[in-house]
């Protein structure tokens, strides 16, 4: 599904999302930085991309995802797990990190910190039962499913 994402640069030196391959359902952020950052072990640090995006309508999403390879090779994640940019949101893109290792890990200007998805989405309108409807799981939780 193909729909348009307008991006506004806040900063001349921010470069736009992008696809790296023909197949990427996310585009890669890089961090607007004027010096390299340092991520100590288990802090969070917040790096602007000095972008602000518009999205089509209310019908769709971006979602700020981790990316990877830094979280398997370096132990650099998202600090909220996924960001969700709503539809209305004008201001810039910050991505907030963690360090999940036991060594300090450096960002340089212009890194790939995280990717950016768009999904389609529907606002629910919320109705309250006195009972929901029976399922065969019912309320097993955890594991209920199988092994």
């Amino acid at each position: 599904m193909e729909t348009k994402l307008y991006v506004k640069r806040l900063d001349p030196r921010a470069q736009l999302p992008a696809y790296q391959t023909p197949g990427s359902a996310a585009m890669d952020l890089a961090a607007l930085l004027d010096k390299p950052l340092s991520i100590d072990p288990g802090s969070r640090v917040s790096v602007p991309t000095g972008l602000s995006i518009a999205l089509p309508d209310g019908g769709w999403v971006a979602l700020v995802l981790p990316r990877s390879g830094l979280s398997i090779k370096h132990g650099i994640t998202l600090a909220n797990s996924v960001g969700v940019i709503d539809s209305d949101y004008r201001g810039e893109l910050q991505v907030g990190l963690t360090n999940r290792s036991g060594t300090p890990y450096t960002i340089q200007p212009g890194d790939r910190i995280a990717q950016l998805m768009l999904v389609p989405v529907g606002q629910a309108q919320v109705e309250e039962l006195e009972e929901l409807p029976a399922t065969r799981r019912g309320s097993g939780g955890f594991g209920s499913t199988g092994r």
